[in-house]
Parts: C-alpha cells; structure tokens; sequence
C-alpha cells in the first residue's frame, strides 16, 4: 500500500490498483483526485471537503464517497453518490479495508455547533482521524495526527499520540501554520511525542 501526503489533511492510498482519496479539502491541489476510485470524507468543513472538485472530478469518471450522512447538504447535486458511514462501521472503498471511529468533530467553541466526525482506520495500519482525537481501539502502526487546528491544544495532541502509540506519526492539518510556527512544533512533537515522528512536504510518498 503506497500513501502520499497532500496539504493539509488529504491522503491518497494506491493498494492492488485501487486509488483512495482522504479528505480532498480546498486547500489541495484538485489532482489528488485524479483516477480515484472512491473518496473518504472526514466532515463537512471545507478545508476537509472541496465539492466543487469533487463534482468536476465525478463529470470525468464515476466513483463512490463515503463519510457522514451530513455530507450531502454540502455535496449538493454530487450527494447521489454518497454513501453514509455509521461510527464503528467496517466496509470496503476502492478494495481498501476500511473502520470508522468517532462521530463528532472536536469542540471549537461552545458557541460554534458540532459537526459530525469521522475517523477512518485504513487496511488496520493507518489511522486518519480527521478533526477530532479519538484514539481506535486496536493498535495502529502509522498515524496522521492533526498537529494545530483551532480545536486542539499542543498537549493534547501530544498525549493523543502516546494513546494511540503507533510506531510512526506523520503531522496532518497544518495548513495554517507558518514557517516558524512548523518550525516550533516539529521540534515540540519529535521531543515528546515518543515515536519517529516527521512533517512530510505535500506529494511525498511513502509505502505503509
């Protein structure tokens, strides 16, 4: 199974031909759609969900997304391709073994309403957790954990990490991040995450 990492928290998994795309948001390029056989959504928010792209990509070739049942408001005219996940739900996307996790988003604010959330374990070795910091219930050898959002808090991800103790962790949702901000946190996280953490540039590759 080969990954590559896109901004932000978009994923690509290519396994036996398939091609699966995670979280194709506004802030990634529209190609990592490109030959995608089916599409996870995490939640809603649009730097997780880009449905324009989406609905252009459909217009090329048909595949399947999965993800909440909130999803179709915002995929509009593209929800008839929607198929709603439950949290603790296993089911099969583009020949990838997939499980849900969760349910809802991590709470922004107590004004701001929770969406629902999401997490998705991918093949029973990668965990994608989307906007929220629910640790699965198995191990997980590499993790994409979302290392700033205005959700979270450095020391609860750090301590989300060491939870879900996966022998490797890559960082997720750092779009909003500067220069010095990445700087400072991938010094923080390699020092007290306790695993071979690393911040990958958008298009790296990795086999997992």
């Amino acid at each position: 199974m080969q990954l590559t990492k896109y901004a932000h928290s978009c994923l690509r998994v290519e396994h036996d031909g398939g091609v699966l795309v995670i979280d194709p948001g506004i802030f990634n390029d529209p190609a990592a759609l490109d030959g995608a056989d089916a599409v996870l959504i995490t939640h809603e928010h649009p730097d997780h969900l880009n449905a324009e792209a989406i609905t252009r990509q459909l217009d090329r070739r048909p595949f399947t997304v999965h993800g909440p049942a909130s999803l179709a408001a915002p995929l509009a005219d593209a929800a008839e391709v929607l198929q709603s996940i439950q949290p603790g739900e296993r089911f099969t996307a583009a020949g990838v073994a997939i499980r849900a996790y969760g349910g809802q988003h991590a709470v922004i604010h107590p004004d701001i309403p929770v969406v629902a959330n999401l997490g998705f374990l991918i093949n029973d070795v990668v965990y994608h957790p989307g906007d929220s910091l629910v640790v699965p219930d198995q191990p997980v050898d590499t993790l994409f954990a979302p290392i700033h959002a205005p959700w979270s808090k450095f020391s609860e991800v750090v301590d989300f990490i060491r939870a879900v103790a996966p022998r490797r962790a890559y960082a997720l949702h750092d779009a909003l991040l500067n220069t010095n901000g990445l700087g400072v946190l991938d010094r923080q996280y390699t020092a007290l995450s306790h695993t071979e953490y690393q911040r990958l540039e958008p298009g790296t590759r990795l086999d997992a």
